[in-house]
């Protein structure tokens, strides 16, 4: 994994709120991109927000040029939801509104992240989808952390790095202040109505436990009529390619990934409403 950037790689430290971000630009590109948020994984309790230059999202700024934001929120371990959640919704809105200072495309503001920063990605699309906050071009959900309840894959799971046991002590930690109904915006699998998100890809592998929940997702975009694909890579290796980036599958999963993110850039665009004054 890698712990720091390369020279090519200017990193900056924001403030947003009472949160620090990091933000990525390739030094050797001016020209104005896309914007990513990516939020770190770490199953809602753990992780940081460095956890980017091990990421897919760190590959876009080197290779793309794209601008990437990592949100340092906080954690369920003492926080739980819905701070962390506020804190990445927080910064999408921060994004659009710096979109000129940060030397972005409005029109390409995207949003991603690995696990449950792919859960977090996934909630952000359906709060700024159902306040009419933030238009976004392209969502990056990868093996996301979408569904409280077990489910075929995540019930009796032995997975390495990531299995049941984990996810049950992971999602009580988070959901701790929710008495009553659980939100969507806490467990996206909940959402029953797609209609409206971005498009989206995701990665996952075989026999870890969120394929189920990352299927069922693909699932119900594509279902509501957005563009939705997915790739199942064999193995039960959870974050097999921030974990094990040499592996042939973690390289195939990187070069797919890419592939996938040059048609975005290419092809999705949602431009900002304009403020009625």
């Amino acid at each position: 994994m890698r712990f720091f950037p390369e020279k090519e790689i200017l990193v900056s430290t924001v403030r947003i709120g009472k949160r620090k971000a990091l933000v990525l630009k390739n030094r050797n590109m001016h020209s104005v991109s896309a914007g990513v948020l990516w939020i770190h994984g770490g199953g809602y309790a753990t992780g940081m927000k460095e956890m980017v230059y091990s990421s897919r999202a760190y590959d876009l700024v080197k290779e793309s040029g794209v601008t990437v934001v990592s949100v340092d929120y906080r954690l369920s371990a003492f926080h739980p939801y819905p701070a962390g959640f506020d804190d990445c919704y927080a910064a999408l809105l921060w994004m659009k509104e710096n979109a000129l200072k940060l030397n972005i495309r409005s029109d390409q503001i995207m949003v991603g992240g690995e696990s449950a920063g792919g859960g977090m990605a996934a909630a952000l699309c359906m709060k700024a989808r159902d306040e009419h906050s933030v238009n976004i071009a392209f969502q990056i959900p990868l093996y996301p952390m979408l569904d409280h309840r077990d489910t075929e894959t995540s019930r009796d799971n032995h997975g390495r790095i990531w299995n049941t046991r984990n996810n049950h002590q992971a999602w009580a930690m988070y959901l701790r202040k929710c008495k009553n109904e659980i939100p969507y915006y806490a467990s996206p699998a909940l959402c029953s109505d797609c209609s409206g998100l971005p498009p989206a890809y995701t990665f996952v592998c075989e026999g870890e436990p969120f394929l189920q929940e990352t299927k069922d997702y693909i699932r119900h975009l594509q279902e509501a009529g957005i563009e939705a694909e997915m790739d199942v890579y064999p193995g039960n290796m959870h974050a097999f390619d921030m974990i094990r980036p040499r592996m042939k599958t973690s390289r195939q999963a990187a070069e797919a990934f890419r592939q996938h993110f040059r048609k975005a850039l290419t092809n999705y665009y949602a431009p900002q409403e304009e403020k009625v004054i």
